[in-house]
């Protein structure tokens, strides 16, 4: 990962045109794709539909801003850094909700969609967010997963309530998109000021890359990037 020089196959490459700033490019071949092509590509939600976005990290915010370029009408975000709740109603967000003060976030997601939310993504990989999630989806909701969970996490799902209630759970993979178009799509975006996901990013030297993993740790930064000394 930290190499000068690589090896791949040209179909590995995207063509990152001169005028656009590699600090910038790196994170859309990983969270930003991951988040943005969630709702764009792998769940395609809709204009004019309900989501709720459990996590707002560099996956989560960036699903907000797709969710904003798709025109969703209620955009709910489930975060515990206030920093990152304001953020996230900065990208279009309706909503946010921190679930350190909510004692029944399923509860606190239908206050605000009484008859459920058609939509969620989950960045956590946690299994109580997941359990909330699934009792706040409405009939034929969809769930689409892309949070890192434990070795031998177990979706907290009861069959029969699944099957009711047509309930659909989605595993995603970099938001199932083509990169070789999904990424030059993105770049526009962010041109036209629809994707400002640069907002995200803090850089440091690699030489600071322990302060870079310790300030993403403790949420001071959302998004690090590493830059040559």
């Amino acid at each position: 990962s930290f190499a000068s020089h690589a090896l791949t196959y040209a179909r590995n490459l995207v063509h990152v045109p001169d005028d656009f700033p590699l600090e910038l490019a790196g994170p859309l071949g990983c969270g930003v794709q991951t988040g943005a092509g969630a709702i764009m590509r792998s769940m395609a939600c809709e204009a004019g539909s309900a989501l709720v976005i459990t996590g707002g990290g560099s996956v989560g915010l960036s699903a907000v801003m797709g969710a904003a370029i798709r025109r969703c009408a209620v955009i709910i975000v489930v975060e515990p850094y206030a920093e990152r709740r304001a953020l996230a109603l900065e990208f279009g967000a309706t909503h946010v909700i921190d679930p350190l003060s909510e004692a029944d976030l399923a509860a606190a997601i239908r206050a605000i969609i009484p008859e459920g939310i058609g939509y969620a993504l989950d960045t956590t990989g946690r299994p109580d967010i997941l359990r909330a999630i699934l009792a706040s989806l409405a009939p034929r909701g969809l769930l689409g997963l892309v949070g890192i969970a434990a070795p031998g996490t177990a979706l907290p799902a009861e069959v029969n309530a699944l099957m009711t209630l047509g309930h659909r759970i989605m595993g995603i993979i970099e938001g199932d998109s083509d990169p070789a178009t999904f990424i030059p799509e993105l770049m526009e975006h962010y041109r036209a000021g629809r994707l400002p996901f640069d907002r995200m990013i803090s850089t440091y030297p690699l030489s600071q890359i322990n302060d870079a993993a310790r300030d993403q740790h403790d949420g001071r930064c959302i998004k690090a990037v590493l830059l040559p000394d």
